[in-house]
């Protein structure tokens, strides 16, 4: 996943708050909309690699059954 992709979400609400400023011209709004673009971008720079993996998965035991008291 490159960059640009990471971060097109955030850029997307940036562009939604500059719209919603020149439209409103509320403070309020527009700094709980620039403060949701920044945190979603944070957190797409920090979990954004972690989108495609699967993760570690645990050896299955075949003589496990859950039916089995």
């Amino acid at each position: 996943m490159t960059l640009l992709q990471r971060l097109a979400l955030p850029i997307l609400v940036l562009v939604v708050d500059v719209a919603y400023w020149v439209l409103t011209y509320e403070p309020a709004g527009t700094v709980l909309l620039f403060l949701f673009a920044i945190a979603l971008g944070v957190m797409m720079m920090v979990l954004g690699p972690t989108l495609n993996d699967v993760g570690p998965t645990a050896p299955v035991d075949p003589d496990w059954h859950e039916r089995r008291a």
